[in-house]
């Protein structure tokens, strides 16, 4: 069966293999494999990275509204916008770590990791509104009724010390997403885009945004000092609020997504489908679906012709005590395997 794959998902690794046997004992995650991330959605590594990330933007928000308004720089002022946008955001992306780690309950089986896009999609909203239109909007002014700036040196120390602080953070999530993306085979931009933790993505992608940010406004503040004119300072403040624009824009198609229904990564589904034709209970596979329901976290739907020719309620025994098995596994919300009728084609890897 073939599904259009557009996005990551549940971090799942191939397992190391399955003990021989017919028991029915032995935890799922022996028949799923490995789990990058095991300690469920929402990961500490994520609440880590968010939480250097406001850190470093808090004081970096801070020391760039002191030099926008010392200066009178429309890139600074651009950048301090940008900031504060940026720490906003941390603040919805810790509440969609804290709410998507929700237990299942009555009403969402599933459990609540979905709330995970939801947040993340406020917080890109939010760099679209307070960072993106702010940006543009005093450029634009900039250049309708220019002022000139002044003390350059106080807003290159500033941007100088934003950019060591916003490496740090970067380098923050890159070393989540490296360890991650190395796991599953991916290179480090591919994870980022793929990966189904939107706050890892949203850290990643806004601490490049900021870094390449900071680059703009120094060459824009640069270019105000040598020519007098504050038109390249407006210049560089527009580019900033462009750039912030295009990575709210896909932020919110990223978390959009996953919303609407997001279907694993085929090497994910190949490594599922290989764990459970390798269980001596199953004969073969006819249909096997995998989708995110939440940060590293997905729902297992099959068909499965078991071994041997036992009774009804035997096979309804067996059936669900398979089903157990890779519900058990970390990164499974839950599992619904039915019976294959005699003549679907079986699913090979």
């Amino acid at each position: 069966m073939a599904h259009e794959q557009e996005s990551e998902q549940a971090e799942v690794v191939p397992g190391e293999g399955v003990a021989s046997g017919g028991g029915l004992s032995r935890p799922a995650h022996d028949l799923l494999g490995k789990v990058p991330g095991s300690e469920g959605p929402g990961g500490s590594d994520s609440v880590t990275t968010v939480l250097v990330a406001f850190g470093a933007n808090v004081l970096i928000a801070l020391a760039k509204s002191v030099a926008a308004v010392m200066t009178g720089s429309a890139s600074i002022l651009a950048e301090a916008a940008h900031s504060w946008a940026d720490a906003g955001n941390e603040i919805f992306l810790l509440i969609a770590n804290r709410r998507s780690r929700r237990p299942p309950d009555v009403l969402h089986p599933l459990g609540h990791g979905r709330e995970a896009y939801v947040w993340s999609l406020f917080a890109a909203l939010g760099l679209f509104i307070a960072g993106a239109a702010v940006s543009v909007t005093h450029g634009v002014q900039e250049l309708v009724t220019p002022e000139p700036a002044g003390q350059f040196v106080v807003g290159y120390v500033v941007l100088a010390v934003s950019f060591v602080l916003e490496g740090i953070s970067f380098l923050q999530s890159a070393r989540q997403a490296r360890s991650e993306a190395e796991s599953l085979q991916r290179d480090l931009i591919e994870h980022v885009l793929a990966t189904s933790d939107p706050t890892l993505r949203a850290v990643f992608v806004e601490d490049a945004a900021a870094l390449t940010g900071l680059l703009i406004a120094t060459a824009g503040l640069a270019a105000h000092q040598l020519t007098g004119s504050s038109i390249p300072d407006a210049i560089g403040s527009i580019l900033v609020g462009l750039l912030l624009a295009w990575v709210a824009l896909l932020l919110i198609n990223q978390n959009r997504r996953f919303l609407v229904g997001q279907e694993a990564d085929p090497r994910l589904r190949a490594a599922a489908l290989q764990a459970l034709l390798e269980a001596p209970e199953v004969a073969r596979v006819t249909y096997l679906r995998l989708e995110i329901v939440g940060p590293r976290l997905i729902s297992v739907i099959g068909d499965v012709d078991l071994t041997g020719d036992d009774t009804e309620s035997h096979v309804a025994v067996r059936l669900r005590a398979l089903e157990a098995r890779v519900s058990a596994s970390p990164a499974v919300a839950g599992a619904v395997l039915s019976l294959s009728a005699p003549d679907e084609p079986t699913l090979v890897v």
